[in-house]
């Protein structure tokens, strides 16, 4: 492998670790979702390695493409421009759609106070909210109540990871090509390739890094109190990051 070669694989190393830890959007739509919907651990790993491995492979596919018939770097760069520009409104929208979201479940999920009467004459009553699964079991009888709310939550769960995942695909990186892979090329396909993988595996390996230190330690902290609202707290954290790569360019 040429001295040019090492250097670029450095340098992609060190971009794959910069560009993902100054840009929330790598991590911070998986922290805030694994947290409001309660995801586990290593589900939440798959997740972000799943998104992690679209967001570069688009790249390294377009990249490729682009050097295999010959399209200018200035070409490729205005079609990752597009792609990220598009990335970006769609975590916005994401995030304001799914905090809009969690104000309602906030609203519908209000503490509120239940009397239950029981065969032997006996009564309770008891406070509660109906959350996502939210069952209340008596002994006196086998009476389960479940409201269709929780039925939405678990559609609305098993769609989050597919809708993270396709807008992890839009988003480019926008340094691989340009920087990376098209200097690479001019060396050696081998070399290309290299500096990609090097620069993809840095980039997901930051990501799972970031993502289970966070996850890790807000599970050590008293968040039950603020439970209702961490579907809005999570959109809305989403959309900010979204807001901050359009407008201050994260």
């Amino acid at each position: 492998m040429s001295g040019e070669i090492l250097a670029l694989t450095g340098l992609a190393a060190s971009m794959g670790l910069l560009h993902t830890l100054f840009g929330p959007d790598h991590y911070l739509p998986f922290i805030m979702m694994a947290t409001a919907r309660k995801w586990s651990r290593p589900k939440t790993m798959w997740i972000t390695f799943l998104c992690g491995l679209g967001h570069v492979g688009s790249s390294v596919v377009l990249g490729l493409i682009g050097a295999a018939i010959g399209l200018a770097v200035t070409s490729v760069e205005a079609i990752e421009g597009s792609r990220g520009d598009l990335a970006a409104w769609a975590i916005i929208a994401f995030g304001f759609v799914y905090c809009l979201w969690g104000v309602r479940q906030a609203v519908r999920n209000r503490p509120h106070r239940h009397l239950h009467l029981h065969d032997d004459g006996q009564s309770h009553e008891h406070e509660h909210t109906h959350q996502a699964d939210h069952a209340h079991v008596h002994d006196a009888c086998d009476h389960v109540q479940a409201g269709p709310s929780g039925q939405h939550v678990r559609a609305l769960g098993s769609i989050t990871p597919w809708a993270l995942f396709v807008v992890f695909v839009l988003g480019p990186c926008e340094p691989l090509i340009p920087i990376l892979m098209y200097p690479a090329f001019e060396h050696s396909v081998v070399g290309m390739i290299a500096v990609a993988l090097v620069f993809s595996i840095c980039t997901i390996g930051t990501m799972l890094t970031v993502v289970l230190a966070a996850t890790y330690g807000l599970n050590l902290l008293p968040l039950r109190p603020l439970e209702r609202y961490m579907h809005v707290i999570a959109g809305g954290a989403i959309c900010l990051s979204g807001l901050a790569i359009v407008f201050l360019g994260l």
